[in-house]
């Protein structure tokens, strides 16, 4: 095809890097021209995984040397505090995907709170715009600078933003349960952590400290201007490899029944492609959501009729990152939103 999209690829051999390039590989619409790398530099991607999708494809080298003027989109696979470096450089000069934290936030005092203060260029994070296509597709269309949101909150957002935004379930007293698999932690995770030689490992970590939680937050007081929002929120690492699910407890707002909750989220659900509101017996499992682009939400009943219990489930390395990232290169480029993620 003539007139593809020439990208680069900077952090390629990480596990959100790699799920990444084997996604861009498959695009019609889309040329790697670079794939940076610190570790693995003058290697090839096919030396370290052999997937059919890693061959024919450009030399690692390290992420210093890409040239921003080689290319039309640069995908940051980084790590947050070393992500900043890089937009400090090409800002201006080339679209920008991000998938850290680092342009996330729009309070600079929160993000030193959650991430420290190595920041090379916090001014730009006015420019950059939140890339969760299922809200925000209108100015991602138009936007040169994306921050991909992070994994939890994908998992999280996606189905509570809806019901919020309609006033459906109260503000305070919701309860947040995630767990992940490990590959959420990066490539440097001790795997003694959860595994053996006798039996497999889970635990919680960062119980109402972790560092999403302040982008939940930001995301959340958005709907409706809340200013008395209140959660809990209790992640898990999993001995999976990949998979995040979000069990989530909610106070429904007087007069309100799951009935409406149900009807929002199958509508929800119906202008959303990569969204599956299940209501029929389905169980929602991480089998089912493996190297997908898709969102799993379902509704159960509580005890309590004045309550929910929503879960939601999606493969923490595609919806939670790189997929999305795609999703949100397409929409830019006015392309079909599910080109190479279906």
């Amino acid at each position: 095809m003539n007139n593809l999209i020439n990208v680069a690829v900077l952090g390629s051999t990480g596990y959100v890097g790699m799920e990444l390039v084997k996604i861009l590989s498959k695009h019609e619409n889309v040329k790697i021209n670079f794939l940076g790398s610190d570790k693995s530099n003058k290697k090839y991607l096919s030396n370290i995984e052999n997937d059919e999708e890693y061959k024919n494809l450009p030399v690692l080298k390290n992420n210093n040397e890409f040239d921003p003027s080689t290319a039309e989109y640069v995908f940051l696979a980084l790590p947050h505090s070393i992500s900043n470096k890089y937009v400090k450089k090409y800002y201006g000069k080339i679209k920008i995907i991000d998938l850290s934290a680092d342009f996330r936030l729009d309070n600079f005092d929160v993000y030193k709170e959650n991430y420290g203060d190595n920041h090379l260029c916090f001014e730009y994070a006015s420019q950059f715009i939140y890339g969760l296509p299922e809200f925000n597709k209108k100015i991602i269309f138009k936007a040169n600078n994306i921050a991909v949101p992070g994994c939890y909150p994908t998992s999280i957002l996606l189905p509570i933003i809806p019901l919020m935004k309609d006033n459906l379930i109260k503000n305070d007293d919701i309860i947040i349960d995630s767990k992940s698999g490990y590959s959420g932690a990066g490539k440097n995770f001790d795997l003694s952590n959860i595994k053996s030689e006798k039996d497999f490992n889970f635990y919680n970590y960062n119980t109402n400290s972790h560092r999403h939680i302040a982008e939940i937050k930001q995301e959340l007081e958005k709907c409706n201007s809340i200013n008395n929002l209140l959660f809990s929120f209790n992640p898990h690492i999993l001995p999976n490899f990949r998979g995040m699910m979000s069990t989530i407890y909610c106070n429904l707002t007087e007069k309100i029944n799951k009935t409406k909750c149900l009807e929002k989220l199958r509508n929800f659900s119906k202008k959303n492609y990569f969204i599956q509101f299940i209501e029929d017996d389905r169980r929602l499992d991480f089998f089912s959501v493996h190297n997908t682009n898709f969102c799993k939400i379902k509704i159960f009943d509580h005890p309590n009729k004045d309550k929910i219990i929503i879960v939601s489930i999606i493969d923490n390395l595609i919806k939670g990152a790189s997929g999305q990232a795609v999703q949100c290169l397409n929409i830019m480029e006015n392309l079909n939103e599910k080109t190479a993620l279906i």
